[in-house]
């Protein structure tokens, strides 16, 4: 094998989890290398673009809250302009009986949101990494131990050695799109297929609309629904309202031919006429995204395995670290989690005896 296909890192995943590890091993001096199976960064924080350049409208992960500094810290460095979560006004419930107006927003609570989208946050990570540190449209389809002093990672391109991989990719998706052979120990393989993806049996939906009419009549665009299809809805109008949008969240299960007619006609019940036809509806199925979720994603149901202890121990004589937002022992399914398991897996690489390491070195790309 050429000197050119040996790294000392190979993370697998380009989303926020990833991007992090892999631009503060970057930092840290590693010869690392970031594989994505899609055509895009960023996995589950997924923005739609708008007419204007300025504001964007989330399809996957919206929002972060106090005490999550490693976002906070990444957008401010990274001149990300942040803004409240709007929340004045009263919440509707329907049910069976017709649409009921609750004095209150009693959904929504404070938190901060993107006005470029939560994609902005890993296109200012992807930013600090080399051109040729980043690869997309390359799916790892196997990962074996060399029997050596390494891994192998295989992918449609070739081979590449390496002395350490990140997983950075939800661990149920891992062992279905990853061929590991015997190499890994029952008890973790049990607990990968078992873990459920976050956002993984959603669909989220987004409705533009040409303006916030709801806070006209002084609500704050929060509902909640007995009867479906969308379970929940929030504002997500940019900030001073603009671009106005709704979004809500569906089980995916729900989602087949008519599915759009059905949630334009549910926002007609739940706001009135003007909420019939919206400039543009975005259905963001995330149980269809196959760099996302496996076959088995709405079957995945104990979020108790979120951080589990076997995911802070690196597998494959300590070669082999876990993360994603689903292996993060706080904040766990939030961006904060996602960054928070990167950050582990680079520190967990940094401290390792292989390798000339340097222990002083400090991890800073994910905000710490």
């Amino acid at each position: 094998m050429s000197h050119r296909d040996s790294r000392d890192v190979v993370v697998v995943g380009a989303g926020a989890s990833g991007l992090a590890a892999a631009t503060a091993l970057h930092a840290a001096g590693r010869d690392t290398v970031c594989l994505e199976a899609r055509d895009r960064i960023g996995g589950r924080l997924l923005s739609a673009s708008t007419s204007n350049p300025d504001r964007a409208l989330d399809l996957g992960a919206t929002w972060f809250w106090d005490g999550e500094e490693r976002v906070r810290d990444l957008a401010a460095r990274s001149g990300i302009k942040t803004f409240d979560q709007h929340l004045a006004g009263d919440t509707l419930l329907q049910d069976t009986t017709g649409t009921h107006r609750l004095a209150g927003n009693l959904i929504d609570a404070p938190s901060r949101r993107f006005a470029t989208g939560s994609q902005s946050l890993v296109s200012a990570l992807a930013t600090a990494l080399p051109t040729d540190t980043l690869r997309l449209n390359t799916p790892v389809t196997a990962i074996h131990p060399d029997g050596r002093d390494g891994l192998d990672v295989h992918t449609p391109d070739g081979t590449l050695h390496a002395e350490h991989v990140i997983l950075a990719v939800p661990p149920a998706l891992a062992l279905e799109r990853i061929d590991f052979g015997d190499a890994l120990p029952a008890d973790l393989v049990h607990l990968a297929r078992s873990t459920p993806v976050w956002m993984g049996a959603v669909a989220k939906v987004v409705a533009q609309c040409p303006f916030a009419f709801w806070r006209e009549r002084g609500l704050a665009g929060a509902a909640f629904s007995r009867t479906g299809p969308l379970q929940e809805i929030h504002d997500m109008s940019g900030p001073g309202g603009r671009p106005a949008a709704l979004f809500g969240f569906a089980h995916a299960r729900t989602v087949r031919p008519g599915f759009d007619k059905a949630v334009t006609a549910q926002l007609a019940q739940i706001f009135g006429p003007a909420a019939a036809t919206p400039d543009v509806l975005h259905v963001q199925n995330w149980s269809a995204e196959r760099w996302t979720s496996p076959s088995t994603v709405q079957r995945l149901a104990d979020y108790s395995l979120f951080g589990h202890p076997l995911y802070q121990r690196p597998a494959l004589d300590g070669r082999l670290h876990w993360a994603s937002t689903e292996t993060a022992t706080e904040h766990a399914g939030h961006i904060e989690g996602a960054l928070a398991s990167g950050e582990r897996a680079a520190l967990a690489v940094l401290a390792a005896p292989s390798g000339a390491n340097d222990p002083s070195i400090s991890v800073t790309t994910a905000g710490r």
